[in-house]
């Protein structure tokens, strides 16, 4: 049985998780830290992001050395990850290839 689908809506599903917890830690936690004097924001949000960001990157990393991906597209899965709102446009890529497959 071919376990590439179920990995494909996997990854999609991290890296929507990844994009969310960037922008709520970019565009909510970082503000309330700096003008809103509410560290406590970044204190817990950050360390949610760390993870989601290392099970994400892991999950790329994980693929790409068994061969699931060309070098472009573990590049795009790389850097997307590190933009605002990148995640959110790996992850309907994902839905498609999924589909496509």
């Amino acid at each position: 049985m071919d376990q590439a689908p179920v990995f494909l809506r996997n990854l999609r599903i991290m890296a929507a998780i990844e994009a969310t917890t960037l922008i709520v830690l970019v565009f909510v936690a970082v503000p309330l830290k700096h003008l809103g004097g509410t560290p406590t924001a970044v204190q817990w949000v950050g360390p949610v992001h760390g993870i989601a960001f290392v099970m994400y990157m892991w999950m790329v990393i994980t693929s790409a050395a068994s061969g699931l991906w060309r070098r472009s597209e573990v590049v795009r899965l790389l850097v997307a990850a590190i933009v605002p709102f990148g995640g959110f446009l790996n992850a309907a890529w994902l839905a498609r290839k999924r589909i496509a497959r």
